[in-house]
């Protein structure tokens, strides 16, 4: 290690000449900043400053910057400033601390927000469509596969699908079962409450049987689907494509879509339809519970009243829903999962994407299906 870092300075005239001597290095780098410091140095009636590098016995990238900055310090100044005695060793450092940071950094202008704002909906265009086109790319290649395995029944994994169905259908029912539940009380309490005030409680029987039946059951348990089962899906999927697992399925001759995604698919499509049954009831059952305690109408009544009011048709509106919902909720789980890149953060990120996008889509496809059946008298 070299001598202590020391900045001596004279003044010849209009001349300052300032000598570097000793170790000019990130070692002393608290010593050199106030070496450096241009509070310490005579400026005034200067036009000339010269830094004399003969004496400097080890020099490293900090040491070069902070010689450099007193040069650039000078020059803003108005000053002329230059090394003298600069050893050839050191010059190729010197050389390139001096193209470090000559360009001023450039304001940027302020957006227009009309602008800003046209810009930011032309990327949702793009992205929709982005969106759409991995969309139909995976129910082709699902519609594919579905083929193939019609052609040749053998190659369906049905341990797989039934493994699925467990885990989608069966471990799932609790849950949404006391969703369903809670939420039937809930419209009950409700419809009673306002109800109450025209002196139509009976009304409450005619709300919660088609809400639930037509749109709440499988609306709920569609979404509560997406978020259990469709993340699911999107991080398993995404564990074996950061693990490269995808890829070796491919390289051994395997379809990931006939392998990954077919069994999941189906499961889905298969569970939902039951999960919105038992949903639907679980929540008729907690309206006519709710009707019951808060309401004072007797269970006799409630069910009178639900077998006149609720048609075979309300009922089938709900559950020809249900596929049409699983199918969009596994297609955009598996895509999303897919689309995974190696990192963990892409991983949350597509996760948190397919969640999101597949609760809208529910959501939209579930008003398509309204009005639908309005117009055909359904």
């Amino acid at each position: 290690m070299g001598s202590k870092p020391v900045l001596s300075s004279t003044i010849a005239g209009e001349r300052l000449e300032l000598a570097a001597v000793g170790s000019w290095t990130a070692v002393y780098s608290d010593l050199l900043e106030r070496l450096v410091d241009p509070d310490t140095l005579p400026v005034s009636n200067i036009r000339r400053v010269a830094i004399d590098m003969t004496r400097v016995q080890e020099l490293d990238t900090l040491g070069a910057w902070l010689l450099e900055r007193l040069i650039r310090r000078s020059r803003d100044r108005g000053q002329e400033a230059e090394f003298v005695g600069l050893p050839e060793h050191y010059r190729g450092l010197i050389d390139q601390v001096h193209e470090v940071n000559r360009r001023a950094p450039s304001s940027r202008a302020r957006a227009n927000r009309l602008i800003a704002g046209l810009d930011s909906v032309g990327r949702a265009a793009a992205e929709l469509k982005t969106d759409l086109i991995a969309f139909l790319d995976m129910l082709g290649a699902l519609s594919g596969v579905i083929a193939r395995v019609l052609v040749r029944p053998r190659t369906f994994r049905l341990t797989s699908a039934v493994h699925h169905m467990n885990r989608v259908g069966w471990q799932a029912l609790p849950i949404m079962l006391l969703i369903t539940f809670l939420i039937g009380g809930i419209i009950a309490q409700q419809g009673i409450f306002h109800f109450s005030k025209f002196g139509a409680e009976t009304y409450v029987v005619d709300m919660v049987g088609i809400l639930v039946l037509r749109e709440f059951g499988v609306l709920i348990v569609s979404i509560m689907v997406a978020g259990r089962s469709g993340s699911a899906y999107t991080a398993e999927l995404g564990s074996m494509k950061m693990r490269e697992e995808i890829d070796a399925l491919r390289t051994m001759g395997f379809d990931p879509v006939e392998v990954l995604i077919l069994p999941r698919v189906l499961a889905l499509v298969c569970a939902l339809p039951i999960l919105t049954f038992f949903g639907s009831m679980a929540a008729l059952y907690g309206g006519g519970l709710v009707a019951w305690l808060y309401g004072g109408m007797s269970p006799s009544i409630f069910v009178a009243r639900l077998r006149e009011v609720i048609s075979v048709t309300h009922f089938e509106v709900g559950m020809i829903k249900a596929p049409f919902m699983a199918l969009v909720i596994g297609i955009i789980a598996c895509s999303e999962g897919l689309l995974v890149k190696g990192s963990a953060e892409s991983l949350g990120l597509r996760t948190t994407t397919s969640v999101v996008k597949s609760i809208f889509l529910v959501i939209v496809l579930d008003g398509v299906f309204a009005i639908f059946f309005a117009s055909i008298g359904m």
